[in-house]
């Protein structure tokens, strides 16, 4: 062999070949990307053909689907319903006092606390009592004066009555001295009744509870100069408003309105008992606040609302009820005996109320019924229900007449009809 031939290139492929196997093997990649899509179209078409046959199988006499529908339910049942007048009420004091001073005077000494329990007769405050100790020895000064001048006058009386007798006086001087003595038991009887507005002016310095209960925030300090409503002026410390208010908290009262047409059924209630029951619940009604006893109703109408002012009256030992607070008030009248049902058992139609029944085979039918009193939860059924049927309390605004529905912890029972699936 020749070495020449050894160290020899290889034969060169050509262009035209190269161009041939690209060709070839495109057409092997675009022939599987087909078959691949063929594939993926025929699986999603056989999905898509076998939902709308499940579709049309599901599907029951009208075209409504048999879809069972999970449920609320409760029994129809005889309970005593109440019958109550809920209105808004604004807790009032039993007894609201202004401390204003009845004498004027220098304000020495402020002997409570803001907000403090204070009893009846309780010293809070003290106005200077020097001035008024004088006028009381002034006045207990003329007093002792003009008594013993009527004493000197009786004495004398005596006298020429004795002389009278003995024929040694004119009647004339007799009559004058006993109009003398009526004149100075006069002025006696005006020095005693100075001497008490002297002592009572005296006493007015001490400024005291007239009342027990809660006393509010200080108008005065100590150091001011306190005027009386009767000395026609206010003082420079603005003692318009009082010293503080003391303000009753047991027992306290509720105040509200009440319809108009409500007024006989309060009044009949008021003689079948003896006391009505009155709630007070908060804001939210979900705390009572306390039970209180219907006091009044009030002698006239509102013709502005056409509502009656009520009240009513609450021990409030646990000073609950605050003084102007709101709260929500429930009146009881009576109770009543009835067919109940949830209050969300009943709906409203284009033909009046209704209720969803459930037979024993869970197929709910619709039911025209007639609604009576109603409470925060329960509602009386007076025609269209019996005892002990089942009603749809939730998920019914999804059912429709003769729909199968599935009440939550009950066993399996009927399902609808399926026909067998095409394999």
């Amino acid at each position: 062999m020749n070495p020449q031939d050894v160290n020899a290139a290889p034969p060169s492929v050509t262009p035209s070949a190269t161009g041939k196997k690209a060709r070839r093997s495109l057409w092997g990649g675009g022939l599987v990307a087909l078959v691949l899509l063929g594939l993926v179209g025929a699986a999603a078409w056989h999905l898509v053909r076998r939902a709308h046959d499940d579709q049309g199988r599901d599907r029951g006499p009208g075209g409504r689907p048999n879809v069972i529908v999970t449920v609320g339910q409760a029994t129809v049942r005889k309970a005593e319903l109440p019958v109550i007048i809920d209105a808004l009420g604004t807790v009032i004091p039993a007894t609201t006092v202004t401390l204003r001073p009845q004498v004027s005077g220098l304000l020495t000494q402020v002997l409570f606390t803001e907000g403090q329990m204070v009893s009846k007769g309780q010293l809070l405050a003290r106005i200077d009592p020097r001035p008024f100790e004088q006028t009381l020895l002034q006045a207990r000064g003329n007093r002792l004066r003009d008594e013993a001048q009527l004493e000197h006058a009786r004495v004398m009386l005596e006298r020429y009555r004795t002389l009278l007798a003995q024929d040694a006086i004119a009647r004339q001087d007799v009559d004058a001295q006993a109009a003398l003595v009526k004149q100075l038991e006069g002025t006696v009887l005006t020095d005693r009744a100075q001497e008490d507005m002297a002592q009572l002016n005296l006493d007015y310095t001490r400024i005291t509870a007239p009342v027990a209960g809660r006393i509010g925030l200080r108008m005065v300090d100590a150091g001011n100069l306190v005027t009386s409503g009767a000395s026609g002026g206010l003082g420079a410390s603005g003692d318009a408003a009082g010293i503080a208010t003391i303000t009753r908290l047991a027992p306290i009262d509720v105040q509200f309105s009440v319809p108009q047409d409500r007024v006989g059924d309060i009044r009949a209630a008021q003689g079948d008992s003896a006391a009505l029951v009155v709630t007070a619940l908060d804001r939210t009604r979900q705390s009572v606040l306390g039970k209180g006893r219907f006091a009044t109703l009030d002698n006239l109408v509102d013709t502005a609302t056409g509502t009656v002012k009520a009240k009513a009256r609450f021990d409030n030992a646990g000073a609950a009820l605050f003084p102007n607070q709101f709260v929500n008030v429930q009146l009881l009248l009576r109770h009543v005996a009835a067919l109940v049902v949830p209050v969300t058992a009943v709906r409203t139609g284009p033909n009046g109320d209704y209720v969803y029944v459930i037979d024993q085979e869970r197929k709910v039918s619709l039911r025209k019924v007639r609604r009576g009193q109603a409470s925060v939860e329960l509602m009386a059924i007076t025609e269209g229900l019996a005892e002990g049927e089942r009603v749809v309390t939730e998920g019914g605004d999804r059912l429709q007449d003769g729909m199968v529905v599935q009440v939550p912890g009950a066993k399996d029972g009927p399902r609808p009809h399926r026909p067998p699936r095409n394999p």
